[in-house]
């Protein structure tokens, strides 16, 4: 049976807590746009441990039909605030200093919260 978005978006989640992903959040924000159904958020704490998530993130992709889109950013990626664009599925890696200015969850706050 194939797995709908959502449960792959859960199990993207479930990998990012296993890899010391703080605070891992996933909203639904299928019915707020039309480019992404899901963002699933994480805090990380350096620039290897966002590379280390990112890892898990792309050998997880493998076994799926999602794959990695590549993001043009304005301002070069630091460890900041790390973009993966899976289609369907948005993570975003961030610091604790990024997440509080950006507040995702606020700023997407009638989203569903379906974890976090």
């Amino acid at each position: 049976m194939e797995k709908t978005i959502k449960e792959m978006a859960l199990e993207i989640a479930a990998l990012l807590e296993d890899g010391k992903g703080q605070d891992v959040t996933v909203l639904d924000v299928s019915k707020l746009n039309s480019w992404t159904d899901f963002f699933v958020i994480a805090t990380i704490s350096s620039g290897p441990h966002w590379q280390g998530l990112y890892k898990s993130v792309k050998d997880y992709v493998k076994d799926t039909d999602l794959e990695i889109h590549q993001t043009r950013n304005k301002a070069p990626q630091g460890d900041e605030w790390n973009l993966i664009d899976l289609g369907p599925i948005v993570v975003h890696l961030m610091s604790e200093e990024a997440r509080g200015f950006y507040e995702l969850e606020k700023l997407w706050h009638a989203g569903e919260k379906i974890k976090g």
